[in-house]
């Protein structure tokens, strides 16, 4: 008795595409999937983001009653609302995306997500939006509810959107150049930490920058968001036109600021991604 075994099944083996190109659409795509899972991890512990936003009220509130001696100086918090505006966005924003590549790189689940041939700067583009998602809703709290609680108003004038949009492009290149720190060493933390720190004290939120020593105004223009803070309550508060802070220096130095930030984040990340994957540490430190 002989047994008819039935010949296996052959399956042709799938040629791996080597043709792939990034476009505007694909790089849409992964952007859409990685700001997705972003936000899916973020909402998946909202308690987390709820004590933020009561400790960002409160925290700016308690500063200015001690800067004031137990009494709100209403005069000087328009002015320093725009600063702690600027300081909440970089803080929050900055700690979401350097604790999640931190908590990535130490589960080994960083260098799965880098396995795909688009280049690894259009996911770290994705983080960068959540991040910044979540940096500006805890931004607008921290701003609006001191705003009612204290019954002032900041004045609108569109000119000030200009230099205010240079502070978010710049918090969002510090947060980058944080990043591009995470994927090398878990220490990014303590530059955190210093960091944000000095920001709050030097930045305008405790105090307008114009009553600061000179020699402290001077070091304090070289931390994310005080010179665009600095050029927005000028035009929004001494009534400065464009003009007037390009002609002075003040937009100009923002610009400048601005725009080598953006390089260093590039740089500091091409630099410290291609280390990793040289030396066998994409996915662990």
């Amino acid at each position: 008795m002989t047994s008819t075994a039935s010949p296996a099944v052959v399956r042709p083996v799938q040629p791996v595409r080597t043709d792939w190109k990034l476009t505007p659409l694909s790089a849409l795509r992964i952007l859409r999937a990685e700001v997705r899972k972003g936000l899916l991890s973020q909402l998946a512990h909202p308690m987390g983001h709820i004590i933020m936003l009561v400790i960002s009220t409160v925290l700016y509130l308690g500063m200015q009653y001690v800067m004031g001696q137990g009494t709100l100086r209403r005069e000087l918090i328009p002015q320093t609302l725009v600063a702690i505006s600027g300081y909440w966005f970089l803080h929050y924003g900055s700690l979401v995306m350097v604790a999640d590549l931190v908590e990535e790189k130490r589960g080994g689940t960083y260098a799965q997500s880098q396995m795909s041939p688009a280049p690894p700067w259009v996911f770290m583009l994705g983080r960068l939006v959540t991040a910044s998602l979540a940096g500006l809703a805890v931004a607008v709290v921290a701003t609006l509810v001191p705003m009612l609680v204290t019954g002032v108003t900041i004045p609108l004038n569109a000119a000030a959107l200009v230099p205010y949009a240079l502070v978010v492009v710049n918090v969002l290149a510090f947060t980058f150049v944080l990043a591009a720190v995470a994927v090398s060493s878990p220490m990014v933390g303590a530059l955190h930490s210093l960091f944000t720190s000095l920001v709050i004290l030097l930045n305008g939120s405790m105090m307008p920058l114009a009553l600061y020593p000179d020699w402290l105004a001077v070091v304090a223009r070289f931390l994310p968001t005080t010179l665009g803070v600095e050029a927005t309550t000028k035009v929004l508060f001494d009534g400065k036109s464009l003009g007037d802070i390009w002609s002075e220096g003040t937009l100009p130095w923002l610009l400048a600021y601005t725009l080598a930030l953006v390089l260093f984040g590039g740089w500091l990340f091409s630099r410290n991604h291609r280390r990793a994957v040289r030396d066998g540490r994409l996915g662990q430190y």
